[in-house]
């Protein structure tokens, strides 16, 4: 019956990946937009925590975990998001509904597998701007959609009996549509604004794919008693996306933003071609606790975003830094063994990110922080269990002209797990 499952959402969020819009940042406008994987919803719950071992859920940042799996298990979640931005002089809401993964990981004794699809970043935004003269106005529209996905294909393997080494390769791929319309208006003899008969619209669209790799490594060791250390390190060189760029111009007629009807030919304008350096990462983080009782750890992540850039060269109020993330977080379960109260079988986790993305907009470095919470919902007569996520956050200013973005995040992921490849005893 699992089996069954599993094919028919594997499907179904197959297709819902390549047509979903992710995100409605105005960040997403720059680079390859808004990176919104983080890990599976139980890691997202404490912040992203990527330290831990885990024989039921796929951990989907750190290879090497993957042989700490005692059962096939997939992996499937998604995120509802309410997004607040706020200028110095507007206030907006938006709302998106997401894939985020879709994973399985097999165990094979000391070895472990897993692959999936991931849907990496999103480009979604929608924007006006009104630039005013002594004679009239300009508005200026931006839209885009779409974004980045991965295939990954990885193994973890236990080199000794608290050591082990993973790696996977990812191949990525996408497409990431970008429309700009300039209206123009004049001032007429009674001080009202008339539109100009047609506008301008430019359209660029970028096809991307390249391949990555990311390593990782897993070491841990009994403290006292039931106490033991855990401890996680990857490692992913820089990699390269290569874009496919074309840009079109056409005449339009237009009413408030929307072209209604081309005038004369579009004309395809020549763009080169885009090489991106996606950028190296390095993780390290530790933490302590009992498995089946509770856990608190820490993680730094540092990324070379200084040497990332944009799809087109003519942009010129963005630079890059180099990017920093600090992770805090962890779980308690009462008591893992209880048969006679639900409750105390739960896992509630909770955690606190601080970021600095490492994109730079009008001398503004762009930050983001987060505090998260979730609980794992056991399933009565079953490894298998639903976890569910809460991240309240906030990203970006309003300085320098700029959006600072208030969010929340609700998630749900589940987690099937069973015995596969199991010899039978009896015929």
């Amino acid at each position: 019956m699992i089996k069954k499952i599993i094919v028919s959402v594997c499907l179904l969020f197959s297709l819902v990946s390549f047509a979903q819009e992710g995100t409605s940042s105005p960040y997403s406008f720059y680079g390859i937009g808004d990176v919104r994987f983080r890990g599976t919803i139980d890691t997202r719950s404490m912040a992203g925590l990527s330290i831990l071992p885990d024989s039921i859920h796929i951990n989907l940042q750190n290879p090497a975990m993957y042989s700490s799996l005692k059962l096939t298990s997939f992996s499937v979640g998604g995120t509802f998001s309410v997004n607040q931005l706020k200028t110095n002089q507007k206030d907006e809401k938006a709302q998106r509904t997401t894939l985020d993964y879709l994973a399985i990981g097999i165990p094979l004794k000391k070895l472990g597998l897993g692959f999936g699809l991931i849907p990496y970043s999103s480009v979604g935004y929608n924007i006006k701007n009104s630039v005013y003269a002594p004679d009239g106005r300009t508005d200026n529209y931006y839209k885009g959609t779409g974004g980045l996905n991965k295939v990954f294909f990885g193994f973890g393997y236990q080199l000794a009996k608290n050591f082990s080494f993973g790696a996977d390769v990812q191949y990525n791929f996408g497409k990431i549509d970008t429309r700009s319309l300039s209206t123009q208006f004049t001032l007429n003899s009674s001080n009202e604004y008339e539109q100009v008969q047609f506008s301008t619209r430019e359209t660029n669209s970028s096809s991307a794919s390249g391949v990555n790799f990311n390593a990782g490594l897993s070491y841990n060791t009994k403290l006292y008693k039931n106490i033991s250390l855990f401890s996680s390190l990857t490692y992913t060189p820089e990699a390269t996306i290569t874009l496919n760029n074309e840009r079109f111009i056409a005449i339009v007629q237009s009413v408030d933003g929307v072209a209604e009807a081309i005038v004369g030919d579009e004309e395809k304008i020549t763009v080169a071609d885009t090489k991106l350096k996606m950028p190296s990462k390095f993780s390290f983080g530790v933490g302590i606790g009992d498995t089946k009782k509770w856990i608190v750890g820490t993680e730094l992540t540092f990324q070379g975003t200084s040497s990332f850039g944009n799809r087109f060269n003519d942009i010129d109020n963005v630079s890059y830094e180099n990017a920093t993330r600090f992770t805090v977080g962890g779980y308690y379960i009462p008591n893992y063994k209880s048969f006679t109260n639900y409750f105390e079988r739960i896992v509630y986790r909770g955690g606190f990110r601080f970021e600095n993305t490492g994109l730079v907009i009008n001398n503004q470095p762009i930050e983001d922080a987060a505090v998260t919470l979730g609980l794992g919902l056991p399933l009565r007569g079953a490894f298998s269990n639903v976890n569910v996520g809460f991240e309240l956050g906030n990203r970006g200013t309003q300085k320098g002209g700029l959006v600072r973005e208030h969010y929340m995040n609700f998630s749900i992921g589940l987690s099937l797990n069973d015995r596969w490849f199991q010899k039978r005893k009896y015929d």
